[in-house]
């Protein structure tokens, strides 16, 4: 498979789409809707229609000075400059915030139920938003659940009779043992939501970066994920810090851990790793740091080698967010920065 540093961004509307800017060579581009087709956007009435949409490709080469120091030879050099985060918490078993965990089993469960059938007229544009009440032990209870979703207009009028179905076959299965009828639900508050997806509001690919990673819970230096190779430490580095994270948190280091990275472009090793466990550490921060740098490698080319990431792995992405997922269950080798398998190292390396 030929290798390509790429960064592409996709302005979407109505009946339009447009790939742009930046790779490094210029291979024939794709123009299918397979991943709009996979997401719901199958034709007219959904939001898109990818068969008649007018895609067009506007493309350009990556600016040599940037080149130069990413695919010049030798070892791989940093994409971009940056600031990078990952984070983990046992609060869940998926060592993820329970609110985004909880936002994207919703937003999950609604396409399951609209590719089911199980309720009619359902469209694939949804979004949610968890309110949690918290204790010093963590998560005591689910106060609110807000979910929007697309439909056919045959709910227009119809939307008590909606809430109640999506109730009972999105909301309460998404929310399990955290479901009781004492939570408030805010069920498309503001009365319709006929018209979604890119006909009702124009968007651009990757730019929804907080719902992408932790849902605020945690800090995240700015840059989006989706168009970008693994040579763009926006992306990779962030895959790297959460895998990194995971395992600190699953080798009983911390009971929570924030890890940051920086880099420098076309530079190999990161500029800065720190980490901040908020005091819930069980070894010194320090020894957990050097146990990091001892077991990871934390250059782009150790990045995309220990993940494996120069593959076509990326879609599933594209839907339910980037973290709090499983290892390979869009298919073999995906989601690896979601595996623990470095927890015996860990261990070892910090004392523990």
């Amino acid at each position: 498979m030929p290798e390509l540093l790429v960064r592409l961004s996709s302005p979407v509307g109505s009946s339009s789409s447009v790939e742009r800017s930046g790779p490094s060579t210029f291979p024939p581009i794709s123009t299918t809707g397979s991943s709009r087709t996979l997401i719901g956007y199958s034709g007219p009435g959904t939001g898109f229609d990818p068969d008649g949409a007018d895609v067009r490709v506007v493309i350009q080469e990556q600016s040599v000075d940037i080149a130069r120091g990413v695919d010049g030879g030798g070892a791989l050099g940093a994409g971009d400059q940056g600031l990078m985060f990952g984070y983990a918490s046992n609060e869940t078993d998926e060592l993820m915030p329970l609110p985004i965990l909880l936002s994207h089993r919703l937003v999950a469960r609604q396409a399951a139920v609209r590719e089911a059938g199980t309720i009619e007229g359902l469209r694939p544009d949804a979004k949610s938003q968890i309110t949690t009440v918290w204790n010093d032990r963590g998560p005591k209870q689910v106060e609110s659940v807000l979910l929007s979703t697309q439909h056919h207009s045959m709910w227009n009028d119809r939307q008590g009779d909606l809430r109640d179905l999506v109730v009972e076959h999105v909301i309460a299965p998404a929310l399990g043992d955290w479901w009781n009828d004492d939570v408030t639900v805010l069920f498309n508050p503001t009365g319709r939501f006929e018209t979604g997806g890119p006909e009702g509001d124009t968007g651009l690919t990757g730019r929804k970066i907080i719902v992408d990673t932790y849902g605020g819970w945690a800090r995240h230096g700015g840059g989006a994920f989706s168009g970008k190779d693994g040579s763009k430490v926006d992306r990779s580095a962030s895959y790297m810090a959460r895998y990194v994270a995971k395992n600190v948190v699953a080798a009983g280091l911390a009971d929570e851990c924030e890890l940051r990275l920086s880099y420098a472009i076309g530079v190999t090793d990161p500029t800065a790793v720190s980490i901040d466990c908020q005091g819930s550490e069980r070894v010194d921060e320090i020894a957990i740091e050097n146990a990091v740098m001892e077991v990871f490698d934390l250059t782009p080319g150790g990045i995309i080698t220990q993940l494996d990431l120069a593959r076509p792995i990326f879609e599933p992405t594209a839907y339910h967010g980037h973290f709090g997922r499983t290892p390979d269950e869009s298919g073999p080798g995906t989601f690896t920065w979601e595996r623990t398998d470095c927890i015996d190292d860990l261990r070892s390396a910090a004392g523990a």
